[in-house]
């Protein structure tokens, strides 16, 4: 199921969690927060469970500064598992992962922003006074990115093996590609299991394979092929 996606809102930077894993970092966050932000409130986690931990201690956070990478999590798993507990929570995802689809990806599940590990401070400063004034923040060479069509729509019909399938077929196969049975997309597209069916058998037949397994092998070496994809921040996409 995708998740829902709330309406951006202005608000103070005052109480902020910080989850990261690296010790050094997390410090150098906490120190560019506390010059930044006056009586700003600052808990630090380093695993997704400490973060479900720390909100259950009773911390309020209006500002959750997140990384993709830590040792509890596979993939963007943890930024979802987030995104259900605080629906309406504000994220900046700062990661030393880049490239457009992850971003995109993020921003379609409701980040806030985007902010790489190799930021500087003024950076930094500038992309929480726009989260607090309700704005996303992107950086510019990302900015292109969060204003086109979904990757589903660009990154499918710029490539011949893919361009064929209808939008509904499109959104099928990322599906498979993630895992989900027949069962559990219907689900999430509100189609009846016998429609979902149909759809697999034809998006099968237009692309020239036999069977689910196949359809992921092709479409991974497809994707492969595009240029600026990050092998690992595409892996990180499939969880």
């Amino acid at each position: 199921m995708q998740t829902t996606v709330h309406p951006v809102t202005a608000g103070p930077v005052s109480n902020v969690l910080i989850v990261d894993d690296h010790p050094l970092y997390r410090d150098a966050l906490a120190s560019a927060l506390e010059l930044g932000f006056d009586a700003c409130q600052i808990r630090k986690a380093c695993t997704l469970k400490e973060t479900f931990e720390t909100l259950e201690d009773g911390f309020e956070p209006d500002l959750i500064m997140f990384d993709l990478k830590l040792p509890d999590v596979a993939g963007i798993s943890g930024f979802q598992e987030l995104r259900k507990r605080l629906p309406a929570a504000r994220v900046l995802v700062i990661s030393s992962l880049a490239s457009a689809e992850l971003v995109r990806s993020l921003l379609d599940s409701g980040a806030m922003g985007f902010l790489p590990k190799d930021a500087s401070v003024q950076t930094l400063k500038f992309a929480l006074n726009e989260i607090a004034s309700g704005r996303r923040y992107v950086p510019q060479e990302y900015r292109q990115t969060a204003e086109t069509p979904a990757p589903e729509q660009c990154e499918f019909r710029s490539t011949p093996e893919l361009s064929t399938l209808t939008p509904q077929q499109t959104r099928i196969l990322k599906l498979i590609c993630a895992g989900k049975p027949n069962k559990q997309i219907a689900y999430e597209l509100s189609l009846a299991e016998a429609t979902v069916k149909a759809h697999i058998t034809a998006l099968l037949r237009r692309l020239g394979v036999r069977n689910r397994t196949q359809a992921v092998v092709l479409v991974d070496s497809v994707l492969a092929r595009q240029a600026g994809s990050e092998p690992e921040a595409r892996a990180f996409l499939k969880h």
